[in-house]
């Protein structure tokens, strides 16, 4: 019987769930796999689960969780439509910046994740996603919302929403990054806005 990629993803999620390969498992409430469309164009790649993604075991379910949201509508799409996850799948202590042992503990969940959903393009949210998934030399702030190509993958890098609350000009260059994606995707005729 062929498995599919719902059940496959999901079989992954489990095992995140008791991952033990770093110390951070020791101090989580829940590891943080990600959710969303295992059939997905388009993935979201954040950085870490932050306090309310520890609690509930869900990626981006905040304030920059909101925020996320809010843009991923704004360009004609659900939550439900994309897959949305992190490079790490456990809370930093007080949100720190991860460790690199910690980045290389889940490079795999990330990979396979990356395997089973296959998708088209890769949003990375902020710098440790940028750096794991395309170029460890880049710098956000001279690449941000330029669309990368790399293993046959489109790759559009962005800043964390949890950067652009906090300071109203990456709000508004975040927002005008998003429009350049969904123009992206339009043009690659990766898919039609799903507006009702």
């Amino acid at each position: 019987m062929i498995e599919t990629p719902e059940k496959v993803l999901a079989e992954l999620a489990a095992q995140i769930r008791v991952c033990s390969k770093c110390g951070l498992s020791q101090q989580r409430i829940q590891a943080v796999p990600g959710e969303g469309n295992a059939r997905a164009e388009i993935m979201f790649i954040g950085e870490a689960p932050g306090k309310n993604e520890d609690e509930q075991g869900r990626p981006f379910i905040g304030q920059s969780g909101k925020f996320l949201t809010s843009m991923i509508e704004e360009i004609g799409l659900r939550r439900e439509d994309v897959f949305i996850g992190n490079v790490i799948r456990c809370r930093p202590p007080e949100n720190r910046d991860p460790l690199p042992h910690e980045l290389t503990a889940c490079d795999g969940w990330l990979r396979a994740q990356l395997r089973i959903i296959q998708p088209r393009v890769v949003c990375t949210l902020g710098r440790y996603a940028m750096i794991a998934l395309i170029d460890p030399y880049m710098q956000i702030s001279k690449v941000h919302g330029t669309p990368i190509e790399k293993d046959g993958t489109l790759f559009i890098p962005l800043y964390h929403p949890a950067a652009a609350l906090h300071q109203a000009k990456l709000r508004d260059t975040l927002i005008d990054d998003m429009r350049k994606v969904r123009a992206e995707l339009q043009r690659r005729g990766l898919w039609q806005s799903r507006d009702k």
